[in-house]
């Protein structure tokens, strides 16, 4: 692992130890972009669910204009250490920055990875899509279906 990486993942360690300290705020998050630059955010816990310190550091480096990430790492509260990115997290990664390293592993074997790697079998958003036929201009009025034996509503 690059010293870049061991400094980011001190960055999420110091945003954890002085942010978490509470049960909305159990994880911290540390992302470094391709200039350098490190941006970091915490976990929104609510009961009907709420970002993860993935995609809040995600929103803060767009926020300040950031450009391509290359690097992200998250850390739990109370000293647990680098924990790794949930599903919905890897899949917003791979969606968003397809070529960024994640750090990963217990303390004794860190390591950065592809989020791919993550992954196996993939599913990329763009690659299901499917492609909708030209027609003709939408109104946003529904059609109205005849119904046989009906006539139509008298209007006011």
């Amino acid at each position: 692992m690059r010293d870049t990486d061991r400094a980011l993942v001190q960055a999420a360690m110091a945003v954890a130890k002085l942010r978490c300290r509470s049960d909305n705020h159990t994880v911290a998050a540390a992302a470094r972009t391709t200039d350098g630059r490190v941006f970091t955010g915490v976990n929104v816990y609510h009961f009907t669910g709420g970002p993860c310190a993935e995609v809040v550091a995600i929103g803060a480096a767009a926020t300040q204009g950031a450009g391509e990430l290359e690097t992200i790492v998250a850390v739990g509260d109370r000293g647990r250490g680098v924990i790794p990115p949930c599903g919905r997290c890897r899949q917003v990664l791979l969606d968003y920055f397809p070529s960024i390293r994640v750090i990963v592993g217990p303390p004794e074997a860190l390591r950065a990875v592809p989020v791919a790697d993550l992954l196996p079998e993939t599913y990329v958003w763009s690659d299901h899509q499917v492609e909708v036929p030209a027609g003709p201009p939408r109104t946003g009025v529904w059609p109205m279906p005849v119904v046989p034996g009906s006539r139509q509503a008298a209007e006011d």
